[in-house]
């Protein structure tokens, strides 16, 4: 079950957060930019969302923008990956997308995360361009929704 975050799931989101992208410091050179977002702000904005039953296994942080939907962060607990949850995530968000009428995904990664953008590629996704976003090399990447 995938659900709206709430203030009591702050802390569990960036200790999450946290120890999904410990393993791209050294990869990138420097931490990720989802692991120093604002949580406390993503949820209080209706921004953020969870899944777990009890403990938090996944994270989803939403954003709305005119004409597509934003996937700013995707985040699944490491001793819980690959059991389909981050999937389950992208799926929701398509969802989501889909239900506020509008027509397109858009996620940002780093390029030097491989295995994200082959994942990527396989739901669909196509990339757009590359960008620096605040020092990091950044691939900007779409997903039209028929």
């Amino acid at each position: 079950m995938i659900r709206r975050a709430g203030p009591d799931d702050v802390a569990a989101i960036k200790a999450l957060v946290e120890a999904a992208y410990e393993k791209y410091v050294p990869l990138i050179g420097m931490r990720p930019l989802p692991m120093d977002d604002d949580y406390d702000g993503r949820v209080a904005r209706g921004e953020a969302y969870v899944t777990g039953e009890g403990t938090i296994e996944g994270v989803l942080v939403l954003l709305v923008h005119d004409g597509y939907l934003m996937i700013d962060n995707v985040a699944v607990e490491p001793r819980v990956q690959s059991r389909g949850i981050g999937l389950s995530l992208m799926a929701f968000a398509e969802e989501h997308a889909r239900s506020l009428g509008l027509g397109e995904l858009r996620l940002y990664t780093n390029v030097r995360m491989v295995e994200n953008r082959a994942l990527y590629a396989r739901l669909g996704f196509e990339e757009l361009h590359e960008l620096e976003i605040e020092r990091r090399h950044a691939v900007l990447m779409r997903k039209r929704l028929a």
